[in-house]
């Protein structure tokens, strides 16, 4: 029976029951129980309760197929359940007419006293079809919760086998994989000392990355060996000692720009031909053109006025003599012209010019390297 026959029946015993109860005994009239609030408010949930069990078997019927199938082979457990509560609805409505029409005044005065008007097999009727409807609810409640669950478990097993597949499709699929089983049909029949020759196609992630190599050297070889539109190995090389270069010259500028009495080195020949053109054009005027002296002293000999380290005579150069007459050249030389000019009066030491002056100062001698 479909659930839209067992609602129409449904349907038609209440029309039924309601005809029932309002027919009434012979001779005057009583009060009906149609009339008694009590028992329409209990049809009223009857009738409520009974749509709610239709509508939960139709969810459950239609949530799973192993209910639909169990209901299927048989009548279902929702169909036999409404059909015995519409059975008793209607059994309960003749009682209530027969209780209209043959129960005297008095009687109905005292039901109406114990059962709100109604009589005790009616009202226990009533009472006792709600109770079972409500049973049924609950019933398929119950067991609609224990087939979400279910579901729940067999949706994530399915979802983790599914899974699993998957990566076993695809890791099979990078090694094109052949099982043992299969050896037999992939065998060249060529054997020595017991190891068989088998005709296994390579891993094709192996394969299309030995593709992939053999694209990469042809556009590697055009690019730098043919079009040239790139620098080679050996041009990099050359590019990059050559940028390395140019940054080591100014990193030595701006070193050497950074130079002082504390840090002064004697200079490479360089150096030392560029401070002899400082010489000629600033110092020669008084102390010789060799270094010989003149009005200042001879700067050849190992006796210094003002010490003969590098350092100092970088100094000297540097802040001047003023109670001498020798101006400071800070302002005019940078700190690189200083350290050349001072590399090449140290080089002057033991050079004897002719019509060198006479010895001035303390002697000085350079320690011994360690």
């Amino acid at each position: 029976m479909k659930l839209s026959k067992v609602f129409v029946t449904f349907l038609i015993l209440m029309f039924t029951s309601l005809q029932l109860w309002a027919k009434g005994a012979a001779g005057p009239p009583p009060e009906s129980s149609m009339e008694n609030p009590l028992a329409i408010i209990l049809m009223i949930i009857i009738g409520a309760l009974a749509l709610i069990i239709i509508l939960l078997s139709w969810v459950v019927s239609g949530a799973a197929d192993v209910f639909v199938n169990k209901w299927r082979g048989e009548k279902s457990m929702s169909t036999r359940i409404i059909t015995v509560l519409l059975v008793l609805t209607a059994l309960g409505s003749p009682a209530m007419a027969q209780e209209s029409g043959n129960a005297s005044p008095a009687t109905a005065v005292v039901s109406a006293a114990n059962y709100g008007g109604l009589d005790k097999m009616v009202f226990f009727s009533l009472v006792g079809v709600i109770a079972i409807e409500l049973a049924t609810i609950f019933y398929f409640i119950y067991n609609l919760r224990l087939l979400i669950r279910k579901e729940k478990v067999s949706t994530a097993a399915a979802s983790a086998e599914t899974t699993k597949k998957s990566k076993e499709s695809l890791w099979s699929k990078l090694n094109n994989f052949r099982p043992a089983e299969q050896e037999a049909d992939i065998t060249l029949h060529h054997e020595y000392d017991g190891i068989r020759e088998l005709d296994n196609r390579l891993p094709p992630w192996w394969l299309y990355g030995f593709y992939i190599c053999i694209v990469f050297a042809a556009v590697y070889l055009w690019r730098y060996h043919v079009s040239h539109s790139a620098p080679s190995s050996k041009e990099e090389y050359e590019l990059a000692v050559t940028k390395a270069a140019a940054e080591k010259e100014a990193y030595l500028a701006k070193a050497a720009n950074k130079v002082d009495e504390n840090t002064v080195v004697m200079l490479d020949a360089g150096g030392i031909a560029a401070g002899q053109a400082a010489f000629q054009t600033n110092c020669a005027a008084c102390h010789g053109r060799q270094g010989e002296g003149g009005v200042g002293p001879n700067l050849t000999d190992e006796y210094w006025l003002h010490g003969g380290k590098i350092n100092d005579i970088f100094k000297t150069i540097k802040y001047g003599v003023p109670e001498k007459g020798m101006r400071a050249w800070n302002e005019d030389m940078s700190p690189v012209q200083l350290a050349q000019l001072s590399s090449y009066i140290k080089s002057l030491a033991g050079t004897k010019p002719p019509n060198a002056k006479e010895q001035q100062g303390e002697l000085y001698k350079e320690p011994d390297p360690q």
